[in-house]
């Protein structure tokens, strides 16, 4: 079984002065039934320490995980950063999940923007990649980013999916592992991506 690096969220506890990785365990799960082994990726190790992490590791592929809004969490933002520089030297695919999305997009130069009506509902995904999926966030990519292409858009337009036009990596605006049963289409599409 191919091992997956999974980034994690950051959760501030201030009372007890402490900042914490988190990782919803729907995605372990959703990941193990795929057929592979999630491994969460440590924020805070810096370039040199999560040089270290990676070479001991070494994940055949790497997930962006939801979670936390870009800038919110700098420490995630910089290992997010530096998990795509490393997938882009190594060609190793990548799938970014919600916000996981938002850090591909912003990554290679785009920006985002805030949105309504994507938070606690479903959406028909129109494109490439059809049917219906789950939706929590409050921003999306004003625009497709550079060496990217949109394979999927909600009813009024914004980007609900993306894939590079030379990389093996895809971005999903929704959460498969929050779906009260995990869709065959998702699971699917992650092994294609994942060279099954």
């Amino acid at each position: 079984m191919k091992v997956v690096a999974v980034s994690q969220r950051v959760d501030v506890y201030p009372e007890r002065d402490e900042r914490r990785d988190a990782l919803d365990q729907r995605l372990c799960a959703w990941l193990v039934v795929a057929g592979y082994v999630p491994v969460p990726v440590p924020n805070g190790l810096g370039l040199d320490g999560l040089r270290l992490w990676l070479s001991a590791v070494r994940p055949a592929a790497i997930v962006l995980s939801g979670g936390n809004d870009i800038g919110e969490a700098i420490e995630r933002d910089n290992t997010e950063r530096q998990l795509l520089a490393y997938a882009q030297g190594n060609s190793l695919p990548v799938l970014g999940i919600c916000r996981g999305m938002q850090m591909m997009g912003v990554w290679a130069g785009g920006a985002l923007k805030p949105v309504q009506g994507h938070t606690h509902t479903r959406h028909e995904l129109r494109g490439e990649l059809a049917g219906e999926a789950n939706s929590f966030h409050n921003y999306s990519l004003a625009a497709c980013p550079a060496g990217f292409a949109v394979t999927a858009t909600a009813e009024d337009g914004c980007i609900e999916a993306i894939r590079h036009e030379s990389l093996a990596w895809e971005g999903w605006m929704w959460h498969p592992e929050r779906e009260a049963d995990f869709q065959p289409r998702d699971i699917q599409r992650l092994r294609a991506l994942f060279g099954e």
